[in-house]
């Protein structure tokens, strides 16, 4: 410790004897807490106008580890000002069992450890704590709890996707377990739906999570989807994806789909725009193409859906947050026996018997 630096200690006392001290960090670092009595002022705001926030007084500056505040105390002192870095940062403090001011976020969500859970994910400039609220407050309908909704809900519950809903009538069976992660050998004749919750719980039990035992059909499609955000697609069937788009199309909710065939996987999102603007799922398959297998049938490599999955989970949170360019409009296409993705253009049917406009 040099003698520009104080200890957590030294600094509360100086605190009380009434020398400020500024936690220079951003807003979503100090949402896991500041030390008692400090200032937030932003490192980058206070270097381009310290004239603006400093005066003669010696000033303390606070960061995550000391490292930030002591480069930025020293170019202070080069232009004049007199400036002192607690060495170590916040994590000294807290470590030294210094008193701290709780963010209030993680009151106001119901969850003692928002900041912590999801720091990583809105300390991205395209996420932030908006856009954690927005995922927070989001509703995704996940149809199927197999190969693909597997991982993909495994990674919106991480994400922190408030509110879950699972679709699926089917049990675990033992050849499930090498690609559906969120089932355990234990969970063999248990009903999908169940298993899955319960693992999704366990990694984040401030979600809520609905489930539905029973297969999707036209009849009760329309109503499953009810009020979701948006919907992902993790059937196995045509019959399932045909009455999912019909009333993702009819509901205005985008649809994240996905699906695999032993080494080869593909995605694409549809209805994500106006109807008849975008390609649907139908415009892509009009009909069934005949003489596909399913997994059981044909085999599958158990990464292959885990990557597509994760491709799927990944559309979702784009869409919900809003950033970044969608699969709308766009097939993609991935062989793990080569490691190539490849990218066709969807263009909407006008003709199409879900979306056209006749």
């Amino acid at each position: 410790m040099d003698k520009h630096s104080l200890s957590p200690r030294e600094a509360i006392e100086k605190m009380r004897a009434g020398m400020r001290l500024l936690d220079i960090r951003g807003e979503i670092e100090r949402l896991s807490g500041m030390a008692e009595g400090a200032t937030a002022l932003v490192m980058d705001d206070l270097l381009a106008a310290p004239d603006t926030h400093l005066g003669d007084a010696p000033v303390m500056l606070i960061c995550q580890k000391g490292i930030r505040s002591a480069n930025a105390a020293a170019q202070l002192r080069d232009a004049g000002f007199n400036a002192l870095s607690v060495d170590g940062g916040t994590e000294a403090w807290i470590a030294a069992n210094l008193p701290i001011t709780s963010s209030a976020l993680d009151d106001s969500t119901g969850d003692p450890h928002f900041a912590e859970r999801y720091s990583r994910q809105m300390r991205l400039p395209q996420v932030g704590m908006e856009g954690q609220r927005k995922l927070s407050n989001a509703r995704v309908v996940i149809v199927g709890a197999g190969g693909l909704g597997a991982p993909s809900s495994y990674y919106l519950a991480a994400a922190g996707v408030g509110h879950l809903s699972l679709v699926d009538h089917d049990v675990v069976d033992r050849s499930n377990l090498q690609r559906q992660i969120v089932h355990v050998d234990a969970d063999v004749g248990r009903k999908k739906v169940a298993s899955a919750r319960e693992r999704l719980m366990a990694l984040n039990p401030q979600i809520s999570i609905e489930t539905h035992d029973l297969a999707l059909d036209m009849g009760n499609a329309a109503t499953l989807i009810a009020g979701a955000d948006v919907v992902l697609d993790g059937s196995d069937n045509f019959a399932v994806r045909h009455a999912l788009n019909a009333a993702s199309v009819a509901a205005r909710i985008p649809l994240v789909y996905g699906a695999v065939d032993r080494f080869t996987g593909h995605a694409s999102v549809f209805n994500a725009g106006a109807r008849g603007a975008v390609p649907c799922y139908r415009c892509l398959f009009p009909d069934a193409p005949e003489g596909v297998l399913n997994c059981a049938e044909a085999g599958v490599l158990g990464v292959v859906p885990g990557i597509v999955g994760m491709i799927q989970a990944t559309e979702v949170l784009k869409l919900l947050l809003g950033i970044g360019d969608t699969l709308s409009g766009t097939l993609l296409q991935f062989n793990a026996l080569d490691m190539q993705f490849k990218r066709s253009k969807i263009v909407p049917d006008p003709a199409c018997r879900a979306c056209g406009k006749a």
